[in-house]
């Protein structure tokens, strides 16, 4: 491997944490990204890593170094990147993430517009409900409730939603705090929900948590089931949810907001423009509140 490769098989180690990480990014053995940082180190005179049985961390040269190459592995995404957008039509792999409660009503109907209008753009769709990393996994957009605090990502605002309180029928005259609670996975065990009524009362519910689901669609069907209660998307109950009743009608849980996220910075390839617009206005729509109905 010549001197550029392996300056940018060092930068993809230590952006991906571990020497395994790196080798499962790039295609390649653990053992074939281990004799290669070893054989740079050795060309250098230089040791770039400290490495023991749990972690690895930068020398002070290797700090310096890497900087030099993750410059290079730049330089060469933007290349690459710049190339692509010259097509004339969009092709090639992308690769979406999002939380499942969005999937049915807000992202399947654009992705089947997307399939139709491009049909050389390979959709990779992982449905996930916790915030992955986009770079760790070669995300190229990621549409998720909440705002990310890695300042490296493009953000946008896309609108929102809330969630409803809702149950089978037979809960509307329970009292709720004993009701039985179906949780989803990133409620945790215990909840407790603040609420705003009509009349400008805020109020607190603390309901028992009986059940808890690592899929949105488990919960939903354990609610239609009569299992008990839990939280709906507002979005979500117009899916001919005939059996399912919204409980406290008269008090609503707090916004959340939608965002799209992607890596690019800039000259994004043609294949992830295409599906981001599609996915900003297409979710835009579907949304009861979208951001530019939002005061």
């Amino acid at each position: 491997m010549h001197q550029l490769g392996k300056m940018s098989l060092f930068a993809h180690v230590v952006d991906a944490g571990s020497i395994s990480a790196a080798a499962d990014r790039l295609g390649v053995s653990k053992s074939v990204v281990s004799q290669h940082l070893k054989t740079l180190e050795q060309e250098l005179g230089v040791v770039l890593v400290k490495r023991t049985t749990r972690r690895q961390s930068l020398t002070e040269p290797g700090k310096r170094f890497y900087e030099a190459c993750k410059a290079l592995n730049q330089i060469a995404a933007d290349a690459w990147d710049d190339a692509q957008a010259q097509q004339g039509e969009p092709e090639g792999q992308v690769h979406i993430t999002a939380p499942h409660a969005l999937i049915d009503t807000l992202l399947a109907p654009v992705i089947s517009e997307l399939m139709q209008c491009y049909p050389k753009v390979v959709i990779k769709l992982t449905c996930d409900d916790k915030h992955l990393d986009l770079m760790a996994h070669n995300i190229d957009i990621a549409i998720r409730i909440g705002a990310s605090k890695d300042s490296t990502l493009r953000q946008q605002r896309l609108g929102t939603f809330c969630d409803v309180l809702c149950g089978h029928s037979r809960f509307s005259h329970e009292e709720l705090t004993q009701a039985p609670y179906i949780a989803n996975a990133w409620e945790g065990a215990q909840v407790t929900h603040q609420l705003m009524c009509q009349s400008g009362e805020k109020m607190q519910l603390t309901p028992q948590v009986s059940c808890i689901t690592n899929a949105f669609h488990s919960t939903v069907s354990l609610i239609r089931a009569g299992a008990g209660i839990g939280l709906v998307p507002d979005f979500y109950l117009n899916n001919d949810l005939t059996d399912v009743i919204r409980l406290m009608p008269h008090a609503s849980l707090p916004e959340n907001s939608v965002y799209l996220l992607t890596p690019f910075s800039k000259h994004t390839p043609m294949a992830v423009q295409v599906c981001m617009d599609a996915l900003s206005t297409g979710i835009r729509k579907r949304l009861p509140k979208p951001i530019n109905q939002i005061v």
